[in-house]
């Protein structure tokens, strides 16, 4: 009787623990399993974060176009075929940089050779560059503009006012401001620029 309980005994621990081990085991393998979905899904935020940068360079290009819209999407406002019509060739599609005077949109284009930097946000030869602003801001950027350039020439049958710095036309029309860059690979064009502008101006509000 004795060695059998003895026995048992043994065999009841073996069993509790063979149980303990295969808990052990389990818990190891949730473990596991739970380490795997963490990694998982640190991966999957991983290519979260990734498309969130892609996300991120949308939002961010389509905030740039909203906050234009205050100050107007300029390629709203000019065609392609406007704009090559004033550049004497063919141009590309416009798209959007910071404009480097009036702090809103410029919409641009190039011109063939295209230039080796393509930078929206960066004044080039070769390119078409047109930033309208409207509002209160219209005529205070005009005139900050204006005044940087006191022996700017005035041009006459544009808008309220215009003038010509050497390098683009700036109009004011009532509460839009139009600024045209018209620049070939010898320079910027005022001819092209009047022609733009006339293309342009009747589209603007009054």
């Amino acid at each position: 009787m004795t060695i059998r309980r003895t026995t048992m005994r043994l065999l009841l621990a073996g069993g509790a623990g063979a149980m303990a081990l295969g808990m052990a085991a389990c818990s190891s393998n949730s473990s596991s399993g739970t380490t795997a979905t963490t990694a998982a899904t640190s991966s999957t935020t991983g290519v979260t974060t990734a498309t969130n940068g892609g996300t991120t360079a949308t939002t961010a290009a389509t905030t740039s176009t909203t906050a234009a819209s205050g100050t107007l999407d300029s390629c709203n406002y000019v065609t392609q075929a406007e704009a090559s019509s004033a550049f004497g060739q063919t141009v590309t599609a416009g798209v959007l940089g910071n404009a480097t005077v009036e702090g809103g949109k410029a919409c641009v284009f190039y011109g063939s050779p295209v230039p080796p930097v393509t930078d929206p946000d960066v004044a080039t030869a070769n390119s078409v560059r047109v930033v309208v602003v409207q509002g209160s801001d219209a005529t205070t950027w005009f005139n900050d503009y204006k005044s940087k350039h006191p022996t700017a020439t005035v041009v006459s049958g544009y808008g309220d006012q215009a003038f010509f710095e050497g390098a683009s036309l700036s109009v004011l029309k009532a509460n839009s401001y139009l600024r045209v860059a018209v620049v070939g690979s010898t320079g910027p064009s005022l001819s092209g620029e009047e022609q733009l502008a006339t293309a342009v101006l009747p589209g603007l509000k009054g």
